[in-house]
């Protein structure tokens, strides 16, 4: 591959991370595929393993992800329906309050949701903390993995 799809796979991992702390793209997802598509390209055993471990990787970071934060809404006894509902408020937050909109139309959401379900505020605001917690889980598990796949692809790098 050439130095230019070597820097295109860089800026692909450094938006991927961006993404995963964000968590507006998937981040793991998108350093995961860049990371393959050049071994792919690059060929040979280095580049058919790298592609491989990065997929590998890319599939455990999205299984690691639900069950980190599935056990821990099921523990804390946050359903699903309210988290599809945080989600869906902070998908429309995300276009009426443009940056800080997407976090605002969750929690509005969670609280919302775990209010009319639970009636009093306090553990409504137990299970919104609960719910938050989950997703940072989940962008620190994303994050690992995206950081483990592009070291993959630096060590792959150095040894091509």
């Amino acid at each position: 591959m050439p130095w230019w799809g070597d820097l295109l796979v860089a800026l692909a991992i450094a938006v991927g991370l961006l993404g995963s702390v964000l968590q507006v793209l998937p981040g793991s997802t998108l350093v995961g595929t860049a990371v393959a598509i050049w071994g792919l390209v690059t060929g040979g055993t280095l580049g058919w393993t790298t592609a491989i471990i990065a997929l590998v990787l890319t599939a455990l970071a999205w299984v690691m992800g639900y069950v980190v934060a599935g056990r821990y809404l099921r523990k804390r006894q946050v359903p699903g329906r309210t988290m599809l509902v945080g989600g869906l408020l902070g998908i429309v937050g995300f276009f009426v309050i443009p940056v800080i909109g997407l976090f605002v139309g969750f929690v509005l959401g969670v609280y919302a949701m775990e209010r009319i379900r639970l009636g009093a505020h306090q553990h409504a605001w137990r299970a919104t903390l609960a719910a938050i917690k989950a997703s940072g889980l989940t962008i620190l598990v994303e994050l690992s993995f995206a950081l483990l796949i592009a070291g993959t692809w630096v060590v792959a790098l150095i040894l091509r």
